[in-house]
């Protein structure tokens, strides 16, 4: 019989007996290592469509977020830096070599660009003339650094607010596709997370924290459609409309970029 020592708990004995029973003459393979999931918030130990279930929980329950990265999205790959809340969202978004900022405040949608993206177009369908080059260069450097007010029947409108809606957003990017699976323990960004894989990532990935609360800290979307990391859950940032003399009316259709 293996004596109980003094001062150590029936649990830690049962342990100690277990791995002093396994020794036959070769190196021990798991009494000595380390619970990947010790001290952590434990969703490592949960199914893999439990812990998507519980980032999708977490991210719709937190009030803020920042997310970075790059979306394909009909042909079209968008980068954003874009940190949102639940009326509204502000930051970047760079396509095709052109970066410009998306404000949003409740329904109010605002566009700030330089004057390459406000001189592709008049917002009109009639021809130019002599001169209209000119007028055009003047237009597009007085819209230069100025939140434009995007309308709400305008085509640019519908194109960029998913940008600035956080629910909208997460929900359409926070599902992977096929059949879950878990992928072992990482580390994103300083973060500890356990990853969870579509059809082997062929449908996604998405690393969950292990730290806290179980908020989503990578994603790769499906079939190259872009990857975005998170941050900032919960912290809050200033949201308000533009000051009045830093906006400016476009006059017509806003170039679609």
């Amino acid at each position: 019989m293996i004596p109980i020592s003094q001062g150590r708990s029936p649990r830690a004995t049962l342990a100690a007996a277990a791995c002093a029973l396994l020794v036959t003459g070769t190196a021990l393979t798991g009494c000595s290592e380390k619970d990947p999931n010790e001290g952590t918030n434990g969703v490592g130990r949960l199914s893999a469509d439990k812990i998507q279930g519980r980032a999708q929980k977490a991210a719709t329950s937190a009030g803020t977020v920042r997310l970075h990265g790059t979306v394909v999205t009909s042909g079209r790959t968008y980068t954003l830096d874009m940190r949102l809340k639940e009326k509204g969202g502000i930051g970047s978004v760079t396509t095709k070599g052109e970066t410009f900022r998306l404000l949003r405040v409740d329904d109010e949608l605002y566009l700030k660009a330089g004057a390459e993206f406000w001189g592709q177009g008049d917002g009109t369908e009639d021809g130019g003339g002599e001169g209209d080059g000119e007028s055009d260069a003047a237009a597009a450097g007085k819209l230069a650094e100025k939140y434009v007010k995007v309308p709400q029947g305008d085509p640019s409108y519908k194109k960029f607010i998913g940008f600035t809606d956080k629910n909208v957003l997460l929900d359409g990017l926070l599902t992977l596709h096929g059949t879950l699976a878990t992928d072992g323990h990482h580390q994103q960004s300083g973060v500890r997370t356990v990853r969870v894989t579509g059809d082997k990532g062929s449908g996604g990935t998405l690393d969950v924290s292990l730290e806290g609360t179980p908020y989503p800290v990578r994603l790769v979307r499906a079939g190259e459609a872009g990857t975005l990391t998170f941050s900032a859950w919960g912290t809050d940032f200033p949201l308000e409309e533009p000051a009045e003399d830093e906006t400016l009316d476009y006059g017509g259709q806003l170039p679609t970029s």
